[in-house]
């Protein structure tokens, strides 16, 4: 980790740029940074959504995630996954290595630990990468990862972060009253030592008929805090469930069938496990169905259903484990229906473990989703307000 005494060396260090250099950073971009209280907030919603209202104020808006513990190939280099979705979404692709400085990839941080790259690394590259798209943008966003200690084994925790690249923080948690509380409270301590400038709450995935309750509760809670609080998106099942094309990249195992539907989103899974009769008769709203290999009779009706228009409604496709192939003719009837599906040769048990617990991500793919991100965004986010605050 970084000794107090290098940080202090790192900040003295990085101030000693020129005024002029500081006049101009401070002039030409505005930046914000944005934390959660942990994993699954929506954070990567917030920031989509910040970009897209920023970028109708704002001639030139860049993106940041300082530290990547996801990380993914683009275009030939390791970055964290949501730097490679805004580059995409936002076309910033020419940005991308500045965007995820710091990724967290397997082995790194024993490789920080045992001292084989230097504890002043980290900060120097975020810096510097601030630094960079602070010079070519009027507006900056840079992301946190997780809860506040995440990036400690480093020495950079999101706190620091804030701080070091001297950004006012917007925390984004989920909904509720006593939970938001709770979390807000054990990252709170961790920001006010480092020195870090929160100034928002921005509350998540809000229950519609307890929204305004919940806020007026949070509001009178922060307020001795000097934190203010705003209301940000309600819960959507639009926005919380996968795509088809989101569970078969989780499982790693391609999408048959008409390719046009990968889009879809799944409201639910349901095992279909009991008699063909009683799957039929409790399938719901956009289901995707786990159907074992052996189940012929079930293959073969959900298959046949799914071409009849009520049905179309509730059948949004098919993942079918199992180690026992397909029989012939059943496959025939599969393929011919055209209905999404994904073969996946492990048990039944565990591929519905792997998709029940899972949550969602957008990716750049789910358009459906970002679509409908920007356009609630627009009516639920004052960006005018949110920037008058951060100023």
């Amino acid at each position: 980790m970084l000794a107090t005494d290098n940080l202090v060396k790192l900040y003295s260090l990085f101030g000693q740029e020129t005024q002029q250099s500081k006049v101009e950073a401070v002039t030409m971009c505005k930046k914000v940074f944005i934390a959660a209280t942990g994993m699954n907030s929506g954070k990567t919603t917030i920031s989509l959504s910040l970009m897209h209202l920023a970028r109708k104020k704002y001639g030139r808006v860049g993106f940041i995630k300082a530290i990547g513990p996801k990380c993914q190939e683009f275009n030939g280099i390791t970055v964290d996954k949501d730097a490679a979705l805004m580059a995409r979404v936002f076309g910033l692709e020419e940005d991308i290595a500045r965007m995820s400085p710091v990724v967290l990839g397997r082995g790194s941080t024993k490789r920080f630990i045992d001292g084989e790259i230097p504890p002043l690394w980290p900060a120097e590259r975020i810096s510097e990468a601030v630094r960079e798209l602070e010079r070519k943008n009027d507006y900056l966003i840079i992301e946190g990862a997780g809860h506040g200690g995440v990036g400690s084994v480093i020495g950079m925790n999101n706190a620091r972060v804030a701080k070091l690249v001297d950004a006012p923080v917007i925390m984004v948690s989920g909904g509720g009253i006593g939970n938001v509380i709770d979390s807000v409270q054990l990252n709170l301590p961790l920001y006010r030592m480092e020195g870090a400038d929160l100034r928002l709450l921005l509350v998540n995935k809000l229950i519609p008929e307890k929204r305004e309750t919940s806020l007026a509760y949070l509001k009178r809670s922060f307020t001795p805090h000097n934190i203010r609080v705003i209301g940000a998106f309600d819960w959507s099942p639009i926005l919380a469930n996968p795509t088809i094309n989101h569970i078969a990249r989780l499982l790693n195992h391609p999408l048959h069938g008409d390719q046009s539907q990968g889009n879809r989103i799944v409201h639910h899974i349901q095992l279909g496990a009991a008699s063909s009769q009683k799957v039929i008769d409790g399938l719901e709203e956009s289901s995707l169905l786990l159907v074992t290999s052996s189940r012929d009779e079930l293959l073969v009706t959900l298959s046949s259903l799914y071409n009849i228009p009520a049905y179309r409604e509730k059948i949004a496709g098919l993942v079918i484990p199992g180690h026992t192939p397909v029989s012939a003719i059943t496959q025939k009837i599969l393929d011919d229906s055209l209905i999404p599906y994904i073969r996946i040769h492990e048990t039944t048990a565990d591929v519905f473990s792997a998709m029940k617990y899972h949550v969602s991500k957008i990716g750049a793919e789910d358009t459906e989703k970002i679509e409908l991100v920007k356009a609630q965004a627009e009516a639920v986010l004052d960006f005018d307000e949110l920037d008058r605050l951060l100023s």
